[in-house]
């Protein structure tokens, strides 16, 4: 199993922190560093700003908004990033969510499914350098009857394949990723619960594919936090879990309050989203169960984390992605060694 670092959403006061974060995991031989997009900063500036001040990790999308770009802008920024890294670009898409898709973009949240299929195929062939022909239910290029024509991109790639990630949390979208893709993005994981949530959709769309999981990246998110209080360290993470388990999309099209409800907490996925959705966004994270959070944070001491890593791995996670806390840069880059620590421990390296 190896490591990455998640530089999580630009802007929020840390800039400057956040690069010497992605140096100082460059350093320590972190495997990828990647970075976020909502409607704030936009990930491939972020990443070109890394790229240029670091030698050896990789950059990767997580994510680039599927409603932000047509497919072809896509694969020219994903071109134009890998020659530009060295061959170090790591391509992670999805939907984003009805509320950002429609209020920000203008796109209509439908047929999310379809939509990735489509975007990845066209992506791909382009990415490929092929004159770039589709006809598809939600793109047709070049558009019919018109001036348009095959067009073939003129960047060459560092590498003949840039891998493809798809941030991905219901099932069918799980099972379609491992059919399309070449790794998924995965947030709020439980390695008890890993299996029956993740992995099982995973392998099924891989053997619909004629493929195994060998090869196949599978990449969670994990908050990472120092020290001899867990509870106290997982109180940290209230709010965080409240928002995306309350908060996040709408009371029908939430995927992270859904796979609460697969985990087995029910009933407090629907307390904590009733209180924030009333905009009772302290009483919403005091209903946050102490054990949801543990099970998807590492939260601890260095032997404590190497355990929890060692079951990640154990459930087929690759790539452990952490997000390591603190308010201060020594703090994050504290945590930063601690989790490399951790991984030797572990014995899972």
């Amino acid at each position: 199993m190896r490591l990455g670092i998640n530089l999580g959403y630009w802007g929020a006061g840390m800039d400057g922190d956040n690069l010497a974060v992605a140096q100082e995991a460059d350093r320590l031989g972190y495997d990828v560093c990647w970075a976020a997009e909502a409607y704030g900063s936009d990930a491939p500036t972020v990443l070109s700003w890394v790229a240029a001040q670091t030698e050896r990790i990789d950059v990767g999308s997580a994510i680039l908004q599927i409603p932000a770009r047509q497919p072809a802008m896509t694969a020219m920024t994903a071109a134009t990033l890998d020659s530009l890294s060295g061959g170090r670009f790591r391509l992670g898409l999805g939907v984003s969510g009805p509320q950002v898709s429609e209020g920000w973009y203008g796109v209509k949240f439908d047929k999310p499914l379809a939509r990735t299929r489509e975007y990845v195929e066209i992506v791909r062939k382009a990415m490929a350098r092929e004159r770039l022909t589709y006809e598809g239910e939600h793109w047709t290029l070049p558009l019919p009857d018109g001036p348009g024509k095959p067009i073939k991109l003129t960047v060459h790639p560092q590498r003949e394949h840039i891998p493809v990630y798809i941030a991905a949390i219901g099932p069918k979208n799980l099972e379609q990723t491992g059919e399309i893709a070449d790794g998924a993005l995965l947030i709020f994981p439980s390695a008890d619960h890993l299996e029956e949530t993740a992995v099982k959709h995973l392998r099924a769309g891989r053997e619909r594919a004629g493929r195994t999981m060998d090869g196949f990246d599978v990449c969670p998110t994990l908050p990472l936090a120092i020290g001899d209080d867990v509870t106290g360290l997982a109180d940290m993470f209230r709010p965080y879990t409240a928002l995306y388990v309350g908060g996040m999309g709408s009371r029908k099209q939430n995927f992270y309050n859904q796979l609460a409800q697969r985990m087995g907490y029910e009933k407090e996925a629907a307390e904590i989203q009733d209180k924030y959705l009333s905009g009772d966004k302290s009483g919403a994270a005091a209903a946050v169960p102490h054990q949801l959070i543990d099970q998807t944070t590492l939260l601890g001491s260095v032997e404590r984390i190497a355990d929890r890593m060692a079951a990640y791995a154990a459930a087929g996670v690759t790539t452990l992605t952490l997000s390591p806390a603190g308010f201060t840069l020594d703090e994050r880059i504290a945590a930063l060694r601690a989790g490399t620590e951790a991984l030797e421990l572990s014995g899972v390296a």
